[in-house]
C-alpha cells in the first residue's frame, strides 16, 4: 500500500532557480545537525547515520538491509523528518503494481482526455519499505527514476524535482517471501549498509524510555530542500587530486579481476565512490578528498554491486577489505 504526503505535480523542465551559495563550513555544520537529529532516533549507530547523510549530500540512494526490528524504517522516517521537503512512503508487497509507484493516466470524461495522476515517486524523499517483498516487475518501476530522475508513463516523460532520494529497506533474501533485487537496481544505490543489533547499553536505554514516547515525535526539521541543494552544490566543488582518482579507479577495476567475482563493480560505481568521498570530505570540513575518505566508503559503496561465484569462500565486503589492504595508498599533497 502506498501513502503520499505533499504530492508533487509534474511540470515541464525549467531553468533551475538561483540558490544562495553554501560553503564547506555550512556543509559540516548542517550535516552535523542532520546526523545529531537522526542519531537521537537511531541510538548507537553513528556510522549508519553518517552514511545516510553522505547519501543525501551526494544525491545518491541508500539501501538498508537487515532483519526485522533493527530500526530500518526508523532510520528512514528520521531522515524524512529532518528534511522539510515532500516525503512519500511505499510499503512494498507482492501485489503492488508499477503504477502504484510511478502513477497512472486516468481518462477524464469532462475533457475527453487522459490526465496523469502522479504516484508517490514524485517526492523529494521516497521511503521504499521492504522493497524486496514486491515482484521484480514492480521493483523495476524505480529504475528510470533512480538513475535519470524522470518517469515515463504512456509515452510521456515527467521530470522529478531535486532533491530526489530513494531510501529503501529490505530483509535478507533468505527470509520467506522476498525477491532478490536485480543487478541493475542494486547498482543504482550509491551505498548499502546494515544496522545490526544495538549494544546492551543502547538496548537498555531503549527499554527505559521508549516505552513511553517515540523520539520521532520530538524531531523538528533541520533543513529544507533549497538549503540541501545548496549544500549538494558545495560538495560537488570538493577537489579530488589525480593521485586519489587513480587510487580509487584501481580499487574499482580490481574488483573485476578477482577469481571469486562473477560481476565486478561498474563504471557507475566509481562515479558513486567519487561523489561519496567528496561528501565525506565536506562533512569533515575539508574542501579536498584524502585516501581515507575512499577507504572508509569502499565497502558500503562497492560491496553490494559484486556478484560472487558459487564457490567463493569470502563475502563481498571481505573481498573489498582485502583489496583495500593490498592497494598502496597514495600520499597526495594538499591542494
Amino acid at each position: 500500500m502506498a501513502t503520499q504526503a505533499a504530492p508533487h505535480t509534474p511540470s515541464p523542465r525549467t531553468a533551475p532557480p538561483v540558490r544562495p551559495a553554501a560553503s564547506i563550513a555550512d556543509v559540516r555544520r548542517i550535516g552535523t545537525q542532520l546526523a545529531q537529529g537522526v542519531g537521537s532516533v537511531l541510538v548507537g549507530k553513528e556510522h549508519v547515520v553518517r552514511l545516510a547523510v553522505i547519501c543525501l549530500l551526494a544525491e545518491g540512494h541508500l539501501l538498508v538491509e537487515d532483519v526485522p526490528g533493527t530500526g530500518k524504517t526508523n532510520l528512514a522516517k528520521a531522515l524524512a523528518r529532518a528534511i522539510d521537503a515532500p516525503v512519500a512512503r511505499i510499503q512494498f508487497t507482492p501485489d503492488l503494481m508499477p503504477s502504484d509507484v510511478t502513477g497512472v493516466s486516468i481518462f477524464n470524461r469532462t475533457t475527453s482526455s487522459f490526465e496523469f495522476r502522479p504516484g508517490p515517486v514524485f517526492a523529494s524523499l521516497l521511503v521504499a519499505d521492504e522493497i524486496n517483498r514486491a515482484s521484480p516487475k514492480t521493483q523495476s518501476a524505480l529504475l528510470e527514476a533512480m538513475e535519470e530522475r524522470q518517469v515515463s508513463v504512456d509515452g510521456d516523460t515527467y521530470p522529478l524535482a531535486r532533491p530526489f532520494l530513494v531510501l529503501a529497506t529490505q530483509n535478507p533474501v533468505e527470509l520467506e517471501g522476498t525477491y532478490p533485487l536485480p543487478e541493475a537496481q542494486r547498482d543504482r544505490f550509491l551505498a548499502m549498509t546494515t544496522i545490526g543489533y544495538p549494544s546492551a547499553t543502547d538496548e537498555l536505554e531503549m527499554l527505559t524510555d521508549r516505552d513511553r514516547e517515540d523520539p520521532l515525535d520530538a524531531m523538528a526539521p533541520v533543513t529544507d530542500s533549497e538549503t540541501l541543494l545548496s549544500l549538494v552544490d558545495a560538495v560537488t566543488q570538493v577537489h579530488v587530486s589525480p593521485q586519489v582518482r587513480e587510487y580509487l579507479l584501481k580499487l574499482v577495476r580490481a574488483t573485476r579481476t578477482l577469481p571469486s567475482v562473477r560481476l565486478g563493480a561498474s563504471p557507475r560505481a566509481g562515479l558513486h565512490l567519487v561523489r561519496a568521498a567528496k561528501a565525506s570530505a565536506a562533512l569533515a570540513g575539508r574542501d579536498y578528498v584524502i585516501p581515507d575518505d575512499v577507504v572508509a566508503l569502499a565497502v558500503p559503496v562497492l560491496a553490494h554491486r559484486l556478484l560472487l561465484t558459487p564457490g567463493a569462500h569470502l563475502d563481498a565486503a571481505q573481498l573489498i577489505e582485502g583489496l583495500v589492504r593490498l592497494s598502496p595508498v597514495p600520499r597526495a599533497p594538499r591542494p
